[in-house]
C-alpha cells in the first residue's frame, strides 16, 4: 500500500516560516509527480506547489514568491518551504501524488495518491 507520510506544520505567526515534508516509496518518488494541496476550514481544497521528476515547479498565484517546493533524492522527500506566512494559509496541507504535472497544478481527479495531512495555523 502506498502511503506519504507527511511532517512538519504546527503554529507560527503571521510572517514566520514553517517547512512541511513528505516522504514517500521509492517507486513514487521516482515515477510522479509530488506536492501540496490544501483545505481551509470550510474551502474547497486547493493545490498548492508541485514538483515533477524533472525537477519542474508549478505553484499556485498565491504563494508565488513566498513558498519553494524542493526534492531531495536521498531521502524520497519533498520539502515545502513556507515564509511570510499570512492568516489566510491557515489550513490542512495534505501531499499529494498525481502520476505527473506538466508544468501545471494538477486537479483533484488526477491525485493517485494522498498523504493524511498536517495543520498549518497562522495567526495575526
Amino acid at each position: 500500500q502506498v502511503q506519504l507520510m507527511e511532517s512538519g506544520g504546527g503554529s507560527v505567526q503571521s510572517g514566520g516560516s514553517l517547512t512541511l515534508s513528505c516522504t514517500t516509496s521509492e517507486y513514487v518518488y521516482d515515477a510522479y509527480c509530488m506536492g501540496w494541496f490544501r483545505q481551509p476550514p470550510g474551502k474547497e481544497r486547493e493545490a498548492v506547489a508541485f514538483i515533477d521528476t524533472d525537477g519542474t515547479t508549478t505553484y499556485a498565484d498565491s504563494v508565488k514568491g513566498r513558498f519553494t517546493i524542493s526534492r531531495d533524492n536521498t531521502q524520497n522527500m519533498v520539502t515545502l518551504q513556507m515564509n511570510s506566512l499570512k492568516p489566510e494559509d491557515t489550513a490542512m496541507y495534505l501531499c499529494a501524488s498525481p502520476p505527473v504535472c506538466g508544468g501545471h497544478l494538477p486537479p483533484l481527479i488526477a491525485v493517485g495518491y494522498w498523504g493524511q495531512g498536517t495543520q498549518v495555523t497562522v495567526s495575526s
